[in-house]
């Protein structure tokens, strides 16, 4: 088996729903981060045996293998093929499980693995118009809103409204102050957008953390799967735009082209949950891929864990005991935004200049999935 390395990580600041980077369409979005990776290593695009990207609303400007379509729009050689997958919110990630197998299965050397989603061009569910779900299949389980999914989490984990809202409330803290320190720096490139005048502006940083975000400010909100319940729009993930991608490479072939390799691939895993539950995925998917690497959980320094609503990481936390320190370091999804296709990758590029800033040497990054599935991913940081 080939050893895989990861060689450069990049994503575009996250937009918010309607925000700066809604003016661009998703194919070209990703097509940047494309460009960008590649850039960075001097790397001859046409060196690249395929482009895998996760995009979950395949549809409109998202449909047609969006991938494909922004290999060439980003001046890749119509040699280099892309593909595109949906495995929900994991998506990215898992492109970037099938790019790190085909390496260390030795079918390819040198795969980009990201994703991409506009939701503000592209709504969420809108390839799902029209259609049901088979009585087949609500005859099996019962099927319900991802949100209603989290309220039952909550209450199956004792978990409450005040619980949600300081995890919340601390998220925005976390990524405020990762922005100030400029840990996000190197991991962002910056995007050219248009301002609310339409004019041109150089977009750099995320733009969904809020100032002054308390629990107290939180507590005001009303919730909104259910009346009684405690689910609101400042305790789950943001509607986002954003794209992220991650160049991957056998060690032998980093070496080859003389490249530094930054991290490796050490294990990866993806399981079914309950599909009702929903998100409760990611506990038995990070049981199962400490159990592949040969870890324990006290070997990890930092772990991602996608903040899809607040509930999760908490309940994620009760499950597996990890240390609350560790975990979303610079904050997730609920201040920084979550463009389901690119959170993967996203979330993994994070991860990988997170543990170079903070000499960590494991990083683990657990993703939930709709329909009750989740990928885990284990990484090893190398000294240069």
């Amino acid at each position: 088996m080939n050893e895989v390395v990861i060689v450069e990580a990049v994503r575009t600041p996250v937009g918010k729903r309607n925000g700066l980077l809604s003016d661009i369409r998703a194919d070209e979005l990703l097509a940047k981060v494309l460009r960008e990776i590649v850039d960075r290593v001097s790397l001859d695009p046409s060196q690249v045996d395929d482009v895998i990207a996760g995009c979950v609303s395949q549809v409109g400007e998202q449909a047609g293998d969006v991938a494909r379509v922004a290999a060439l729009i980003a001046g890749f050689p119509k040699e280099v093929p892309g593909v595109t997958i949906d495995r929900q919110c994991g998506s990215s990630q898992q492109a970037l499980h099938f790019a790190s197998q085909a390496i260390a299965s030795g079918d390819m050397d040198i795969v980009i693995a990201g994703g991409v989603e506009s939701m503000s061009r592209v709504p969420m569910f809108s390839n799902m118009k029209g259609s049901e779900y088979s009585d087949k299949l609500t005859d099996r389980y019962e099927i319900i809103n991802q949100g209603l999914s989290a309220e039952r989490i909550a209450d199956h984990w004792k978990l409450s409204r005040r619980d949600l809202d300081e995890y919340a409330a601390s998220s925005h803290e976390r990524a405020l102050r990762a922005r100030e320190e400029e840990r996000f720096d190197k991991e962002i490139m910056a995007v050219e957008a248009k301002d609310k005048q339409g004019l041109p502006i150089m977009m750099q940083h995320d733009e969904g953390p809020r100032p002054g975000t308390t629990a107290d400010t939180l507590a005001e909100l009303k919730p909104v799967f259910n009346e009684h319940g405690v689910i609101t729009a400042g305790n789950a993930s943001q509607i986002s735009d954003g794209a992220s991608a991650v160049l991957l490479m056998s060690h032998n072939k980093a070496e080859e082209l003389g490249l530094q390799p930054r991290c490796r691939v050490v294990a990866r895993s993806v399981v079914g949950s309950d599909p009702t539950f929903m998100l409760t995925g990611p506990v038995p998917a990070t049981h199962k891929v400490l159990q592949k690497a040969g870890l324990n959980l006290a070997d990890i320094d930092l772990f991602e864990v996608n903040e899809a609503f607040a509930p999760v990481p908490l309940f994620w936390l009760k499950e597996t005991g990890a240390e609350r320190t560790k975990l979303n370091v610079n904050g997730g999804a609920i201040a920084l935004g979550h463009p389901l296709g690119a959170t993967g990758t996203k979330l993994l590029t994070t991860l990988v200049h997170e543990l170079e800033r903070s000499k960590g040497r494991y990083g683990l990054q657990a993703v939930c999935e709709g329909m009750g599935m989740a990928n885990a991913t284990i990484i090893e940081r190398l000294e240069g």
